[in-house]
C-alpha cells in the first residue's frame, strides 16, 4: 500500500463535480416536466382551433416526444451518475503518448464522466478503447486501437483503487494489473446476492474475451469458477457500448437454464451501464413454439427426474436426438413430399387450376418454401392470376374459402401425427393418439418436433435478435443446436463447461459445433478457476477426475463428508453448521437430488427454524423451477436448480440409495457451489 494521495484527492474533486452534475440535471428534469406540463395544456387549449391538416398537431406531438426522450436520458444519466457516487473509478493508468514529454492520466471507471458533454472525460469508461491499457499492460511499451488508428507509447505507472459510498478504502500502486492479494480479497468475501461485476479484476486473457468484436459465433469452454458466465456478460455491455448505431439491448437474447438464474445475473448489466436483456429459458421457447401441437412439454427438469427413478430411459433420450435420428427424420421429409399431397384440379369464378399445374408450381417453382407452407403460396399464385385477370381483388371471404380449398389437399398438416407416423415407422412406440387438449410430449419428443416444425412450416424470422447467448452450452444436444443455428442466423456468445453436464457421460460440444456452425467460430478454454478455495476444488475435481485445471491459490476449511442414518439428521447437523444466524455468512444452500427431497427438507427446517425464532419469510428459501427471484439467507433446492448459482456455504445432501454416473455429475455440481465451506452428506 502506499500513502500517496493524488488518489484521495482526485476523488474529492470527482464528488464534487459529480453532485453539481446531479443538481443540473435535477433542475433540467424539473425544466422539462414543467415545459411538458405546459405542452398539454395547450394542447387540450387549442385543439379544436388547430388547422384542418393536422399539421400544427403534429408539430405539438413531435415537440412533446422529444421533450419526453430528452427528459429520459436525462434520468439514464442521473442514474449512472448517483451510482458513480459509491465508486467513481477503480484504476488510473498514465500514458506517455510517442513524440510527448509528459504522459497523460486515464482514470478509468464503471463509465464515462466529464464536466460538460464534449469535454475531457474526468473518468473513462471501462470499455473505452484507451481502458485497454489498463486491463493488458504492466509499465513499458503499450499501445490501443483509437477510432483514428493505433496509438502508441508508453505506460509509466498504473494505480488500483478501492473506493466505498465515496471513501476511499485502499489505493495501490502495481506494476501488475491485478495483484494477487487484492484479487484474493475480493474473492475470499462474503458472496453477493448477484451475480457481480468484475471490471476491477478484469484479467489480460479475459479483456481479450471481452472486447473480441471480429468473431461471429465465440465459444467459451470454461472450468466451474472460471468466471465465464461474467465474462459473457462484459463482453455484451462491451458491444453494446461500441456498435450503439446497431446494437440495443432489445436485440439480445440470453437462453439461461431457468428464472432463478436470470435474476441472478439480472444486476449485472444495470451495473455496468446497460438495461436489462430478456431471457428465457430454451425449454420454455420450445414450449411456447409448440403450443399448436401439444397442449403441454416435459422440460429438462421433468427428464432428470425420470432418469433419476428410471436410468434405462436414458438410450431412448440420446438415441432420439442423435445425428442418425436426424437424418432418419430428414429422409422422413423427403418422402412426405409425395405421400402427404392429393392434387385435383380446381376452378374458381371460370378459372382453373389442373392438377398438372399444381404439380409444376409444387415441385418446381416454390421448392424452396416448406413443404406444409408451400401450397400457401401455390394458393397466392392463383388468387393473384384470379384478382390480376378480373381487375378486381376478392374479399377476405373468398380468399379464406380459396385457401382452404387449396390447404385441403394435404392429407395432413398436424405435426403430432407425422411425428408419431415418423416414430411407428422406425420402430418406436407412437405418440398416444389422442385430441390437442390431452397430449403432453416428453422431453426426448420435444426438440425433434421442433426441428420438424422448423423444417416443414415457414416461420417469422426472429430479425430482433442480433446477438445470441447461450448459457450452459455443454446441456444442449447437437440436435438443438442444429435448431438454434434455423432460429437465430445472428452472431452468438456460447458457454459451458464440459464437466457440469446433466448427464451420465460427459459431452464436449466442441466436438460438433464448428460443423454445425461453419468457420466462423472462436474457441476459448479458460482453465483457471477463482471460485472455489483449493479444498473445494480439489474435492469437486476429484470426484470427475478433472486435473486440468488452475487454481488460484485460496485456501479454506477443508470438506467435510459425513454419513447420517436420515434426511431429518443430515439437516439437523446442517442447522448446527450453518453461519447465517451469526452473520459470518450471507447465503448457505442446502441441494439435494430431487425436487421432492428438496420440498421435504425445505418444510421441516422451516418449522424447526420458525421453532428457534428464525425469521424463515425473509431468510429461508425454497426454489423450484417456477421460481424467479434470489436472494439471501438460508436457499433450498435441487442440485440442478443450483446450476451457474454460487453460496458461500452449501450442503450437499445425497441418498446411498441413489448411486451412478448420474450421481457423480450431481455431486460435482453441488461442490462447485460452494465458495468457502462445503459439507458433503449421505443418509
Amino acid at each position: 500500500m502506499t500513502n500517496n494521495n493524488s488518489g484521495r484527492d482526485y476523488l474529492s474533486l470527482v464528488l464534487d463535480k459529480l453532485q453539481k452534475r446531479i443538481s443540473e440535471i435535477d433542475q433540467t428534469l424539473a425544466e422539462g416536466e414543467k415545459e411538458i406540463e405546459s405542452m398539454h395544456e395547450y394542447y387540450w387549449e387549442n385543439y379544436t382551433e388547430m388547422d384542418q391538416y393536422g399539421y400544427e398537431n403534429y408539430d405539438n406531438q413531435q415537440a412533446l416526444l422529444h421533450q419526453v426522450n430528452a427528459n429520459q436520458e436525462q434520468r439514464i444519466r442521473r442514474h449512472r451518475y448517483r451510482k458513480m457516487l459509491d465508486s467513481p473509478y477503480f484504476g488510473r493508468v498514465d500514458f506517455r503518448f510517442d513524440g510527448d514529454d509528459d504522459p497523460e492520466t486515464f482514470y478509468i471507471g464503471i463509465g464515462n464522466f466529464s464536466e460538460r458533454t464534449g469535454s475531457i472525460p474526468l473518468v473513462y469508461d471501462w470499455r473505452a478503447p484507451v481502458s485497454g491499457l489498463f486491463y493488458d499492460y504492466d509499465k513499458g511499451p503499450a499501445s490501443y486501437e483509437a477510432p483514428g488508428g493505433e496509438m502508441t507509447g508508453e505506460v509509466t505507472t498504473k494505480w488500483q483503487y478501492k473506493i466505498r459510498q465515496g471513501k476511499m478504502i485502499y489505493e495501490f500502486e502495481s506494476d501488475m494489473k491485478i495483484d494477487d492479494e487484492i484479487l484474493g480479497a475480493e474473492l475470499g468475501g462474503k458472496s453477493a446476492v448477484k451475480l457481480k461485476n468484475i471490471i476491477r479484476t478484469i484479467q489480460k486473457e479475459q479483456n481479450a474475451i471481452i472486447r473480441n468484436t471480429k468473431d461471429r459465433i465465440m465459444v467459451i469452454q470454461g472450468a466451474a469458477g472460471s468466471g465465464k458466465t461474467s465474462i459473457a456478460l462484459h463482453r455484451i455491455a462491451y458491444l453494446l457500448y461500441h456498435d450503439r448505431a446497431n446494437l440495443k439491448s432489445s436485440n439480445i437474447l440470453i437462453l439461461s437454464p431457468n428464472s432463478v438464474f436470470a435474476d441472478y445475473i439480472s444486476q449485472i448489466l444495470p451495473e455496468l451501464g446497460e438495461e436489462n436483456i430478456r431471457e428465457m429459458s430454451f425449454d420454455l421457447f420450445a414450449y411456447h413454439q409448440l403450443k399448436d401441437t401439444a397442449d403441454d412439454c416435459e422440460d429438462r427438469y421433468d427428464h432428470l427426474e425420470r432418469l433419476m427413478k428410471k436410468p434405462d430411459e436414458r438410450d431412448i433420450f440420446n438415441r432420439k436426438q442423435s445425428r442418425e435420428f436426424i437424418n432418419q427424420l430428414e429422409g422422413y421429409f423427403v418422402e412426405l413430399e409425395d405421400d402427404l399431397m392429393n392434387f385435383r384440379d380446381i376452378t374458381y369464378k371460370g378459372f382453373t387450376m389442373t392438377e398438372k399445374e399444381f404439380i409444376e408450381l409444387f415441385y418446381f417453382k416454390f421448392t424452396e418454401i416448406p413443404l406444409l407452407s408451400r401450397m400457401e403460396s401455390v394458393a397466392e399464385y392463383f388468387i393473384d392470376q384470379v384478382e390480376t385477370l378480373r381487375n378486381a381483388d376478392l374479399i377476405e371471404e373468398e380468399r379464406e374459402l380459396l385457401m382452404e380449398k387449396f390447404m385441403s389437399m394435404y392429407e395432413t398438416r398436424d405435426l403430432y401425427v407425422l411425428y408419431s407416423r415418423f416414430l411407428k415407422r422406425e420402430g418406436y412406440r407412437p405418440l398416444k393418439a389422442v385430441p390437442l387438449e390431452k397430449r403432453k410430449l416428453k422431453y426426448e419428443d420435444v426438440y425433434p418436433l421442433l426441428y420438424m416444425k422448423y423444417t416443414l412450416l415457414k416461420q417469422k424470422e426472429h430479425n430482433g435478435i442480433k446477438h445470441l447467448v447461450v448459457d450452459e452450452m455443454q446441456d444442449y444436444s447437437r440436435l438443438q443446436y442444429l435448431i438454434l443455428r434455423k432460429m437465430f442466423p445472428c452472431r452468438m456468445t456460447i458457454l459451458g463447461d464440459k464437466a457440469q453436464t446433466m448427464d451420465e457421460e460427459t459431452q464436449d460440444v466442441l466436438t460438433f459445433l464448428p460443423k454445425i456452425f461453419g468457420k466462423n467460430i472462436r474457441t476459448i478454454v479458460m482453465n483457471k478457476s477463482y471460485r472455489n478455495t483449493v479444498e473445494i476444488a480439489e474435492y469437486a475435481n476429484a470426484l470427475t477426475g478433472i486435473t486440468d485445471i488452475d487454481l488460484f491459490d485460496r485456501h479454506g476449511a477443508p470438506v467435510r463428508e459425513e454419513k447420517t442414518t436420515s434426511l431429518n439428521e443430515a439437516l439437523d447437523l446442517m442447522l448446527k453448521e450453518q453461519k447465517i444466524r451469526t452473520g459470518e455468512y450471507e447465503t448457505t444452500a442446502v441441494l439435494l437430488a430431487t425436487e421432492a427431497e428438496a420440498r421435504a427438507a425445505s418444510l421441516y427446517l422451516k418449522e424447526k427454524l420458525e421453532a428457534e425464532g428464525f425469521d424463515t419469510k425473509q431468510k429461508l428459501t425454497y426454489l423450484d423451477r417456477n421460481s424467479s427471484s434470489f436472494r439471501k439467507g438460508i436457499i433450498v433446492t435441487t442440485y440442478y436448480l443450483a446450476k451457474g448459482l454460487e453460496f458461500d456455504q452449501v450442503f450437499g445432501i445425497f441418498s446411498k440409495k441413489v448411486k451412478g454416473p448420474l450421481m457423480q455429475q450431481a455431486k460435482y455440481i453441488t461442490a462447485t457451489r460452494a465458495l468457502h465451506e462445503l459439507y458433503m452428506l449421505e443418509y
